[in-house]
């Protein structure tokens, strides 16, 4: 998947904005996804409107500037679709914490425990955030499903850290005696 088809996607529920666009693919429910920046988007939406595939048009507002609101078109639909039968790409995963946890052993023992307890608070937060996607109620059943899958990675994740946080901690350096650092 690419942000092409991540924006038809986008289209394919409802129309959009490009800022509306970029928001749900950076912070939103889209950007568990594909990664999608800023500089990607608006030449994609472009790309898409020159094919055919989105219109847009401009709406005025008081006090503000106009904005150009997208909207798929048939011809849209029908290559969202089809690009959804294109072999997936392998999935994606990057963890600054884990290369941290890679070089615990580097690291004073209060610093890894630290930053463990910092990484378990964040993915308690995600959870979080995903059973708060789970109360929407205008779901499909494929957004279920989805939904289900991201909770499930989150909450192995979350145990996984809290039940071995300790052997993580025991990889790193002892923790200098004050007095003997001075020496």
């Amino acid at each position: 998947m690419n942000v092409r088809t991540l924006c038809l996607a986008i289209l394919h529920e409802r129309e959009a904005t490009g800022y509306e666009i970029r928001r749900l693919c950076v912070e939103g429910e889209c950007s568990y996804f594909v990664e999608a920046s800023y500089g990607s988007i608006y030449p994609a939406l472009a790309r898409l409107e020159d094919d055919g595939l989105v219109t847009s048009r401009v709406e005025p507002q008081d006090g503000k500037p106009a904005k150009k609101v997208y909207s798929i078109t048939e011809a849209g639909r029908a290559a969202f679709v089809d690009a959804l039968h294109e072999p997936l790409d392998e999935e994606v995963f990057r963890s600054p914490f884990l290369l941290f946890a890679r070089y615990a052993h580097l690291l004073p023992a209060g610093l890894v425990e630290a930053r463990a307890r910092e990484q378990l608070e964040r993915t308690r937060e995600e959870i979080r955030v995903i059973k708060q996607a789970s109360n929407i109620e205008c779901r499909t059943p494929a957004d279920e499903w989805v939904i289900d899958y991201g909770l499930a990675i989150m909450e192995l994740a979350e145990k996984h850290l809290r039940t071995h946080l300790h052997e993580l901690v025991a990889l790193a350096r002892p923790e200098q005696d004050k007095t003997n650092a001075a020496e």
